[in-house]
């Protein structure tokens, strides 16, 4: 068995395989805008969007908990593949009925939904091997099988015939996965050989994953499931112009990601509390700035290239750009406050992912009954500003010293439980 590669060379690997993960998912929503008309893209965001929430629980159910294993070689080894198995066989148990009802229902979005279902488990099972590498120190295999991936599914959705329905796209977008999954479990077997499996590990009451599905749920899919209810009760197209406009925030997204993942080890070498709120807050104020600046461009971006990126989608998806890029300039800040709060005190990030996570789906469902579409992307906007601005007051109550105390003490010195030192809770 090789050695893992050194430490520098695995951080490139891991930020290059978020990357090029990330770019897949924008590159497979533009491909989709140009092959599809405007009910199709719609149609077909709306079950991306579907998969989306689905292999967000599976990373927090299974990928999460897999990368903070400890053990032996064996242990890690052994967790690595009963995580792959438990995905397929959870993928492939879900999957198989749903196509099967689905497909006898007929309709464009049941359609398309069936197509989901069959290749879901190629899809979840292909995310899953990224983290089982990351858990075994080679984020260089994630990164060939990603690379592999994007390189497959260009070409299988841009051969697809003008307006092909959604879930024929869908298909080819999963069948892609193929090349890329059978080169990861290779190389997981050849990293692995000898260890066996427990899949009833993900069963039990004390698994980890079952908090993280559950932080998921209230810190990020609900609003994912507010737009898939708009898009079955109300207006599909509703949809398909919500995901245009995010989708041309991707590059955003990726920073948002990385912000994420490397922000609170940074945070931590800052010393103190006080010092780790304030880099938060410029790097929050940097990424606003980023994304006020590619709204700019994006609402200056001629219509020739707009529907050359979206196709049909670009003239209703153009009609959002101010409002979604002000949500993602609140985002920016809210993202780094809770990267605050991350440090001040870790425990303190749930209580507001829930409460606000459920504020801005009743933004976006009062801003689609008071102004269609617009309104709704306006609301999103509202619901991640007040979130940002929750993150950030909480933060604030943290770092404020007790009346009284020495003003020369570390912030919170007298009240250790209120602002503890960074990396402790």
């Amino acid at each position: 068995m090789s050695r893992p590669p050194r430490t520098r060379t695995a951080l490139i690997s891991s930020v290059a395989d978020q990357g090029v993960a990330a770019g897949t998912n924008i590159a497979v929503l533009i491909v989709a805008a140009r092959r599809s008309d405007v009910h199709g893209f719609a149609t077909f965001s709306l079950v991306y969007t579907v998969f989306s929430v689905l292999l967000g629980l599976t990373v927090a159910y299974v990928g999460q908990a897999l990368v903070l294993e400890k053990g032996g070689g064996e242990t890690v080894a052994r967790a690595c593949r009963s995580a792959v198995a438990f995905t397929a066989l959870a993928a492939t148990a879900l999957g198989a009925p749903a196509a099967l009802v689905l497909g006898a229902t007929g309709g464009r979005t049941p359609t398309a939904l069936a197509a989901l279902a069959l290749v879901l488990p190629l899809a979840l099972t292909q995310e899953t091997t990224r983290y089982a590498f990351s858990t075994l120190h080679r984020p260089h295999h994630a990164l060939l099988a990603d690379v592999l991936r994007l390189a497959a599914v260009l070409p299988a959705l841009a051969v697809q015939p003008p307006g092909a329905g959604a879930g024929r796209l869908l298909l080819a977008w999963g069948l892609s996965a193929l090349p890329a999954l059978t080169v990861a479990l290779w190389l997981l077997r050849r990293h692995t050989r000898g260890a066996g499996q427990d899949v009833a590990r993900y069963l039990r009451r004390d698994h980890l994953g079952r908090r993280f599905a559950v932080e998921f749920g209230v810190g990020n899919a609900g609003s994912q499931l507010a737009i898939i209810g708009l898009g079955l009760l109300a207006n599909p197209l509703a949809v398909g112009a919500l995901r245009g406009a995010t989708t041309l925030y991707g590059p955003m997204n990726v920073l948002f990601n990385a912000a994420t993942g490397f922000g609170p080890p940074l945070l931590n070498r800052t010393g103190d509390p006080r010092s780790a709120a304030r880099a938060a807050g410029a790097a929050g104020g940097v990424l606003a700035g980023v994304a006020a600046a590619w709204s700019l461009v994006l609402v200056l971006l001629p219509d020739g290239y707009g529907r050359a990126l979206l196709g049909d989608t670009w003239s209703s998806a153009a009609r959002l750009l101010p409002a979604t890029g002000s949500q993602y300039a609140a985002m920016a800040l809210g993202t780094c406050g809770l990267l605050a709060l991350r440090v001040l005190r870790p425990r303190a990030t749930l209580p507001i992912q829930l409460v606000f996570s459920l504020v801005s789906v009743g933004c976006l469902l009062g801003g689609y009954a008071l102004g269609g579409v617009l309104g709704a992307a306006w609301g999103l906007c509202v619901g991640s500003a007040l979130k940002g601005l929750a993150g950030w007051l909480r933060a604030a109550r943290l770092l404020r010293p007790l009346p009284g105390a020495d003003e020369g003490a570390p912030p919170g010195a007298g009240r250790a439980s209120a602002a503890p030192m960074p990396g402790k809770l």
